[in-house]
């Protein structure tokens, strides 16, 4: 199968407006992409309950892995007074936690694409476990930094391996609902952990904080170990050899024309869901080259996989490409600026929410509010419910606004049309970050404190949202790979900050440092209208090494 090189991508047919563009689409006219098979164990043809069940184990894992990363946040000055540690060396060993979460993915991405998703995902959880059972017993910085830096190594696949998931069982116009699910998952951790971990301190020991993330993990294995299936699919190789009906379109990329049923080829288990039989739906195919016919061959018959099946720990064999995957994030690190804008972009997220977690513990637990850590741990949940609800709008917004510029420009979808998301980002992240440090500084009520923990924390989830999906959007058929440079971008940043937080507040002090910060992130935050602009142009200027790639993949039978 021989891709179309002039395609672009990132720009796709998202809505069949039947030649007249007042024509009220709705969802039986939303353009499936990327193209399903046949297969009914290809993940995008799996039934709602199948799906969903996948998703509740991505959820579980990311739990399992972002709350034992982030429970100590609210409880570091009660570690620092029983340890050797200061604020200082607490906080550097979670930079380099952060620092490995972003590097690890060199290696457990490609290994992923390899050998299956379901292993990796095993053996982190299981990894991160027993990491926790480890990190109360360490006694100095050395080993403090050591146990951070395994936790990250382990925990890598949480940044990058989840995003594909919901890539891989989800057609494009849903995707943004269930990455705005992932989003909220990693802050609903990271800010529910530390909420739990004050409480944990106060009753029994900070040490139980680990000891009990480690009981959590240990449910999370099993859970994941009997019903998380594998989703990697080689697609493109399965379209070759299936037999369709098809006719060519006039779109700018091709397309096929499929009678799809309810839109998905299910399982027996589906059988009984409602759809509409003769439904008819549009696919644009950049594999077609503007061309399709049928293909002349035998369909082929698929045999369902039984639950035994579906228990095995590693995918189908396939050629070594190992080494090539571990190469070609680099390779894309410098070669696609759209991958570079997201990461800087997931990194703007990223940095505050580590600004508010390295000064949490200290602001609020020192005069005037002296808070205890149970206390500080409740200021959590603010950003919590906060994250909930945007995750949750923000990500359905994202979808029906992408659906709803594609009808204004004759059904054709561009990736940047979901970056207008972050106008609202650009207002509330300075708002909150002068409500927290600055107020702080003023010594205002606590409520102003804590509201202004919540809106940084809160909205930051749309950094991520947007950072995540434009990657996706504009390179899906390359999602896993342009996942690791976007994640170690993001955690450079995380790391950098992690190291200049403590000088920076020093020196500086409350109010300079964090109207200082509001400043930057209005600068940061407003690079969308620049990728708005200009997002395109790159797209067009990659796109030959872009399918290049892709055509490697294929060939070796790793396209997913």
């Amino acid at each position: 199968m021989k891709v179309d090189s002039e395609v672009i991508p990132g720009t796709i047919q998202l809505v069949d407006l039947k030649g007249d563009p007042d024509y009220n689409a709705v969802d039986h006219e939303i353009v499936l992409v990327p193209t399903p098979s046949a297969d009914p164990d290809d993940p995008l043809n799996w039934s709602q309950r199948r799906k969903w069940l996948s998703m509740l184990c991505m959820v579980l894992y990311t739990l399992g892995v972002g709350v034992p990363t982030a429970s100590i946040f609210s409880v570091l000055l009660p570690i620092s007074e029983k340890t050797n540690l200061s604020l200082a060396d607490l906080n550097e060993g979670t930079g380099y936690m952060f620092l490995m979460l972003g590097f690890g993915c060199l290696f457990w991405q490609p290994v992923a694409l390899q050998f299956g998703k379901r292993p990796v995902y095993l053996i982190s959880i299981l990894g991160t476990m027993a990491v926790q059972i480890w990190a109360p017993y360490t006694k100095n910085n050395g080993q403090w930094i050591g146990h951070k830096i395994l936790q990250g190594f382990l925990g890598a696949p949480i940044e990058s391996l989840c995003e594909v998931t919901v890539s891989d069982i989800w057609f494009e116009h849903e995707r943004g609902s269930w990455m705005g699910l992932y989003a909220f998952m990693m802050l609903f951790g990271s800010f529910m952990a530390p909420f739990f971990g004050g409480f944990i301190t106060q009753g029994m020991d900070w040490k139980w904080v680990l000891f009990w993330g480690a009981i959590f993990d240990a449910v999370v294995f099993v859970f994941l170990f009997f019903f998380f299936e594998e989703t990697n699919y080689s697609r493109k190789a399965e379209l070759e050899r299936e037999c369709m009906e098809s006719e060519t379109l006039d779109v700018a990329h091709g397309g096929a024309v499929l009678p799809v049923g309810s839109g998905s080829f299910n399982d027996s288990s589906d059988q009984n869901e409602k759809g509409s039989a003769n439904r008819v739906d549009v696919i644009p195919n950049p594999f077609s080259n503007g061309e399709t016919a049928a293909c002349g061959v035998p369909a082929k018959i698929y045999k369902p996989k039984t639950f035994w099946d579906k228990l095995k720990l590693f995918d189908k064999p396939r050629p070594n490409m190992l080494w090539t995957m571990v190469k070609r994030p680099i390779i894309i690190l410098f070669s696609f600026p759209p991958v570079i804008y997201a990461g800087f972009l997931y990194g703007t997220g990223l940095i505050w929410f580590s600004v508010l977690n390295a000064t949490a513990s200290k602001i609020l637990s020192e005069p005037p509010y002296n808070f205890k850590p149970s206390m500080v741990g409740v200021a959590y949940l603010c950003p919590t419910i906060i994250t909930a609800i945007v995750a949750w709008y923000g990500g359905w917004l994202g979808d029906r606004l992408r659906i709803w510029m594609a009808k204004r420009h004759g059904g054709i979808s561009e990736a940047e049309d979901r970056l207008w998301l972050l106008a609202l980002y650009m207002v509330m992240c300075p708002a909150g970050l002068i409500l927290w440090g600055i107020g702080a500084a003023h010594g205002i009520h606590w409520f102003g404190l804590v509201m202004g923990l919540g809106i940084t924390g809160g909205f930051g989830v749309l950094a991520g949202l947007c950072s995540v999906n434009y990657a996706v959007d504009c390179y899906r058929e390359m999602a896993s790979e342009s996942m690791v440079p976007l994640i170690i971008i993001r955690n450079c940043m995380g790391f950098g900050m992690g190291y200049a937080i403590t000088p920076w507040l020093t020196n500086e002090g409350l109010q300079r440092c964090f109207g200082e910060a509001a400043g930057v992130s209005v600068f940061c935050i407003g690079m969308f209208l620049f990728m708005i602009a200009f997002g395109k142009k790159f797209r067009i200027a990659t796109r030959h090494r872009y399918w290049k790639f892709v055509q490697e993949s294929i060939e070796n039978d790793m396209a997913h």
